[in-house]
């Protein structure tokens, strides 16, 4: 665009806006040759919507009614608006042609005529990104933050081009499609591991950018307060929302039907035989195992209406020893308890350890204070136990969630019965014998403020006893911990379900399928280089 016509432009502006700051300014002229308006005369062809991202709605639609009124050969009827926006100049009441013209033409985005399946048809401006961008969407590699960054402003910008006003599932529906165009690149990802649906974490970063554009236009709503207290608005009862907190993530939550080869007395009979076994101490495993996924169906039957945790130490003792709740998890959510979480620590545990000790620690004061506390307390603890551990505490203090709603510390020496329960969280929580998980060589579970197993010698099958016994037991994760525990579901645990939570459900607080600072972690972990 030569100088003189670039002159004319600004001029074209300022004449609407003489008091319009220098960047504004700036940044429409460079808008309008994104778009390709070389001249003043190209003026007439922009939209409102072309505006949008650089300027507030009124500015626009004063600019393109100015310039269509300044390039318009015939005169211009008092009765229709002389461009495709909602507003006009004075138009007569009873004018139906101007009636006509501003039902059709206002619209919350920025085009003439808004169409409700705009997101089927927009395209997605792959053209427009950066050539460095290009080559390594197109070699499959990760792009940089710096570059991803950048992608999602020229996408957000497109977007707000067609549709001023785009909701999260519009954003969302155009992160999946980026997504699915190239998987290798946009994923999220931990170690070739691929964490939820994949796309949430662009998604996310597409509605935020969208925000942040909008932010400026959007008035400020204050909130109506309800009628009473006890007048619950929700569309979903809180009974229901409950069972979908129970339910998630779990593929045979309640069998309807019993196995055709059982009966109700086989059942008990079998039941009985458990309990028989585990007062002997004297089974083999795998035939515990089989009684255990035999009875699966009376076993939940039991846990889903409500039976207590004593009585179900009792009537299913093997559900809180770690072979037995391991077959239950399994039967119950598709995921092998023990197998898949060391699967994953194996893959991710050292860039984890790594990431936040180079690039958290430095950022984060609680994070590096655990470290240095670590490096008194492992001592000679080496390989997959402290790494374990370390990695627990670690992502604790990365959250800022506090050690005691997970572990509570008694003396070595410490029985079950001497354990003061009234002291304990109600929600699963690991005792720990001794003044380090490091040094401790017994652990204890407890859940709803009851020991349900005193005796487990290795940190690792605690950790995944208290997280296999939210599963089980319907227990929701506590806010306290909501970020930690999640964040060991989706990556640890392979457990990623696209809809629902399984965080203790607050009224009037918004349900997010994926936890944000979670899916923050995981794509800086994703971004992360390391050796």
């Amino acid at each position: 665009m030569a100088e003189s016509e670039i002159q004319r432009i600004n001029s074209a502006i300022t004449a609407v806006f003489p008091d319009l700051p220098v960047a504004v300014l700036n940044s429409v002229v460079d808008t309008l040759k994104a778009l390709g308006a070389e001249t003043t005369d190209d003026l007439q062809y922009i939209t409102e919507g072309d505006l949008l991202p650089v300027l507030k709605p009124v500015q626009a639609r004063r600019l393109v009614v100015s310039w269509a009124q300044n390039n318009s050969a015939a005169p211009i009827p008092t009765s229709v608006c002389p461009s495709p926006v909602s507003i006009c100049s004075n138009p007569p009441a009873s004018s139906p042609s101007s009636a006509s013209t501003t039902s059709t033409s206002s619209s919350p985005g920025g085009s003439s005529t808004f169409r409700p399946d705009w997101v089927d048809n927009f395209q997605i401006p792959w053209q427009k990104l950066p050539e460095e961008l290009l080559q390594s969407l197109e070699r499959q590699k990760r792009p940089s933050p710096r570059l991803r960054r950048e992608m999602i402003r020229i996408v957000a910008s497109e977007i707000m081009k067609v549709y001023s006003n785009p909701t999260k599932r519009n954003t969302t529906e155009i992160g999946k499609r980026m997504v699915a165009k190239y998987p290798k690149s946009l994923q999220d990802v931990i170690e070739g591991d691929v964490v939820g649906p994949g796309y949430h974490s662009l998604a996310k970063q597409l509605q935020a950018r969208v925000d942040n554009v909008k932010r400026p236009n959007t008035p400020k709503i204050k909130k109506r307060k309800p009628a009473s207290d006890g007048y619950d608005t929700e569309e979903v009862p809180a009974k229901q929302k409950a069972s979908v907190q129970d339910t998630y993530g779990c593929v045979n939550w309640e069998l309807k039907y019993l196995p055709l080869s059982e009966t109700g007395d086989s059942q008990q009979e079998k039941k009985e035989k458990l309990k028989m076994m585990f007062q002997e101490m004297n089974y083999n495993t795998d035939d515990m195992k089989k009684l255990v996924q035999s009875t699966f169906y009376t076993q939940r039957k039991d846990i889903n209406k409500g039976t207590s945790i004593r009585q179900l130490t009792q009537e299913w003792p093997f559900l809180f020893n770690e072979a037995g709740m391991a077959a239950h998890f399994q039967e119950l959510t598709g995921v092998s308890l023990m197998e898949c979480f060391l699967a994953n620590v194996d893959k991710k545990c050292r860039r984890l350890l790594s990431f936040l000790k180079s690039v958290d620690a430095p950022k984060h004061k609680q994070v590096q204070d655990a470290f240095i506390k670590f490096q008194t307390e492992r001592g000679q603890l080496d390989g997959c136990p402290g790494d374990i551990i370390q990695m627990v505490l670690l992502l604790l203090a990365h959250f800022g969630e506090k050690e005691e709603n997970l572990f509570h510390y008694v003396d070595t020496t410490c029985l079950a019965q001497e354990v003061l329960t009234e002291k304990l969280p109600a929600t699963p929580c690991i005792i720990v014998c001794g003044s380090s998980c490091f040094t401790a060589g017994t652990f204890m579970l407890s859940i709803d403020q009851e020991v349900v197993n005193d005796h487990i010698t290795s940190f690792i099958h605690a950790f995944c006893l208290l997280f296999g016994s939210y599963y089980c037991f319907n227990i929701h994760y506590p806010v306290e911990l909501r970020s930690t525990l999640e964040f060991f579901q989706r990556c640890f645990f392979s457990i990623n379900p696209e809809r629902g939570t399984k965080v203790q459900w607050k009224k009037n607080k918004k349900v997010l399928p994926v936890n944000p600072r979670v899916l923050t972690l995981i794509a800086d972990l994703a971004d992360y280089e390391w050796t």
